[in-house]
């Protein structure tokens, strides 16, 4: 039986209360983690590491894929803006890791879900830029009907014939959960925009070309459990786990000494 494949995913910083305690937590809603799970991958929680910053291989060397997931808004001055008034709940030490670990997951060509607030941190991280508020841009709350619940915040996509994000969907015409006021302003360098909501056209996926799976959607696929999109990236999670292992076995073989496959 094929080793399953590690999916790393990234978690927020917040403060969580449980028994007689109230601190700061690393957290992650446990519907990413049994998204990933049920499509035969291990789920591992990436807590926010200052080192990482500057050496992410040492945490993308453990991994076969990367999720970057939901969350607060990222810091304006990431993308060199002024923060408006609603922008909040910005952290800059979970961006700086995000932002270091989406950068040189692209470089290794590894296989990566933005979700969300990961979509976004994605556009960045190729030299984009965001709208910082929704209602005041486009004149709706429509991507955002009802606060901290999924009743009523769905609408339909329609993906790019052929895209990856329609292949990973398993349709053009996407019926999507989402929940958020900021999205994709300017779109980062070699990113193509291959999805817009039906609402209003906003971009809802972006994807680079030429990458093997580097794709971030604005919806939330891990509240749906009809939803193939971590299924699909934990499907190419598996054949980038294998590539790594012939990788390695092959240098081993060869005489170039003891290779990790992990």
């Amino acid at each position: 039986m094929a080793s399953r494949p590690v999916i790393g995913l990234c978690a927020a910083v917040e403060t969580a209360a449980w028994g007689v305690w109230t601190t700061p937590a690393h957290l992650l809603p446990r519907e990413y983690a049994d998204a990933v799970q049920r499509a035969g991958g291990v789920a591992v929680l990436l807590p926010p590491d200052p080192a990482a910053v500057e050496d992410p291989d040492a945490i993308l060397d453990l991994l076969d894929a990367l999720v970057l997931a939901g969350g607060n808004d990222m810091d304006p001055a990431t993308y060199g803006a002024e923060r408006h008034p609603a922008t909040i709940g910005t952290s800059a030490e979970r961006d700086a890791f995000e932002l270091a670990l989406a950068r040189r997951a692209v470089e290794r060509d590894m296989p990566f879900l933005g979700i969300c607030r990961g979509m976004q941190v994605l556009n960045v991280a190729r030299g984009g830029t965001l709208l910082q508020h929704l209602p005041e841009s486009h004149g709706h709350e429509d991507h955002r009907r009802t606060a901290g619940a999924w009743d009523g915040n769905d609408h339909q996509v329609r993906l790019a014939a052929d895209s990856l994000a329609a292949r990973a969907a398993g349709e053009e015409s996407h019926r999507t959960l989402s929940h958020h006021h900021q999205a994709v302003d300017a779109v980062g360098e070699g990113l193509v925009v291959t999805g817009l909501s039906e609402l209003d056209d906003l971009p809802e996926a972006v994807e680079l070309p030429g990458a093997r799976f580097v794709l971030g959607v604005q919806w939330h696929p891990e509240v749906d459990e009809t939803s193939r999109l971590i299924a699909a990236l934990v499907d190419d999670a598996r054949d980038y786990a294998e590539g790594r292992s012939t990788r390695a076995s092959s240098s081993t073989g060869n005489g170039g000494g003891s290779v990790l496959a992990r």
